[in-house]
């Protein structure tokens, strides 16, 4: 279990360069900087690839613990691992385990973030091309009838 602190740097500096990338995928998002997002879209894909090889390792680490402790990889713990190892090592593990565990959620949030932003500029490039074609919104139709969108909303909210 000697290899667990490396590890964990490992993932820790992976997570970061992730982190760095969603938020620079953000920027590029909000200036409206099409090959900057697909830059970082790449740049995603390729420390994906990485991640894939960090996992390979963590698996291999669980199955060291799960041999040590006798117990299905499935079952093993941090808290159970950290038995194994010394003390000023377990602790220094806890401490990247914890700051691993908080990067990874702020880069979910970020990346939730982004795929909102995505989503609000495609609907505006939608409206705006279906403007410049001329083709309806699905409002009311060319012979005033109101669609079925119009019908639920004034269902949902009967001040229409």
């Amino acid at each position: 279990m000697t290899g667990l602190i490396h590890h964990l740097e490992r993932q820790l500096a992976s997570a970061q360069r992730l982190l760095q990338i969603v938020i620079a995928q953000r920027d590029a998002i909000r200036a409206q900087d099409v090959e900057g997002v697909l830059a970082r879209l790449a740049e995603v894909q390729q420390e994906m690839g990485r991640r894939m090889q960090l996992e390979r390792e963590r698996d291999a680490l669980l199955d060291q613990a799960a041999n040590a402790l006798r117990r299905p990889p499935a079952d093993v713990t941090l808290e159970m691992i950290l038995v194994l190892l010394p003390a000023g090592d377990a602790i220094r593990a806890r401490e990247l385990s914890a700051e691993l565990r908080g990067m990874l959620a702020e880069t979910a949030r970020i990346h939730g973030q982004n795929r909102v932003l995505i989503r609000q500029e495609l609907a505006f490039l939608d409206h705006l091309m279906r403007v410049l074609s001329g083709t309806p919104e699905g409002a009311y139709s060319a012979g005033g009838a109101s669609s079925p969108r119009v019908q639920v909303l004034n269902l949902i909210d009967t001040r229409v």
